[in-house]
């Protein structure tokens, strides 16, 4: 008989700014949302990158490599992290490469390599904010004034209204359609305002049209799109987080 499969295990590291998570065990179908959602938790502390070991990473379907695509597209907009991987063995390198995975998470043969290849960007400068709230009503004025106190402080006035609007729309659809306490996180790179809001359903937010009224009736998150850059639902592995992105251009 040969030896059974074991289960996927995840260690994460902190090198300096940089997340380090190690995967060993098999990657397949039953480990693939495991592995996804355990890479988008480490980008979404926001790191300047999260390098993944896959040295002791078993796969015997090639087409799974997809799963760290899959992650970088989650994060692609918000929050930004690169996520790279390290894999020692040339064969295994060329076969990532084949998948096309490396388009959009590239591989290096070891750490210092990826290390390396990091440029600087602007995050060291980005200005953030936290706040866990309870699950009451008062929460929303509470997450309102939160996100204009910190955007004057941080002389992005022209942003508040419609960063106002964003918050109080994802705030109110954790206390109507969850049992959690919202966790709003509220970012600034000195020219683009992220608002995000955490939550423990797994449910993702989505627009939905009124069944009897159709598109006449405009919803939360039908507002949010109209006011922002982008937006999204990142699951985690906890829930999800809700986010969009302002910009000069979303001034209301």
């Amino acid at each position: 008989m040969g030896r059974p499969l074991s289960p996927l295990a995840v260690s994460a590291e902190a090198a300096g700014a940089v997340c380090l998570l190690a995967i060993e065990g098999i990657l397949d179908s039953s480990t693939y949302l495991k592995l996804r959602d355990a890479i988008i938790k480490a980008a979404l502390d926001e790191p300047r990158a999260v390098i993944v070991d896959v040295n002791a990473l078993d796969v015997p379907a090639s087409s799974a490599w997809s799963v760290f695509t899959s992650a970088r597209w989650h994060v692609s907009t918000w929050p930004d992290v690169p996520i790279i991987l390290v894999c020692e063995h040339a064969g295994r390198r060329r076969t990532i490469v084949r998948t096309g995975v490396t388009r959009y998470v590239p591989v290096h043969a070891t750490v210092e390599e990826a290390l390396g290849a990091l440029t600087d960007d602007n995050r060291h400068g980005r200005l953030r904010a936290r706040a866990e709230l309870p699950a009451s009503l008062a929460s929303l004025r509470t997450a309102r004034e939160m996100v204009a106190e910190r955007l004057d402080a941080w002389s992005q006035t022209d942003l508040i209204p419609a960063a106002t609007v964003i918050v109080n729309v994802f705030v109110e659809n954790v206390l109507q359609h969850t049992v959690s306490a919202p966790v709003v996180i509220l970012e600034s790179n000195r020219e683009t305002v992220s608002i995000s809001v955490q939550d423990g359903s797994s449910t993702p937010a989505v627009r939905h049209e009124d069944p009897y009224r159709g598109g006449d009736r405009v919803s939360g998150l039908a507002i949010v799109a109209s006011v922002c850059r982008a937006w999204g639902s990142t699951p985690t592995p906890s829930g999800k987080t809700v986010w969009a992105v302002v910009g000069p251009e979303n001034q209301l």
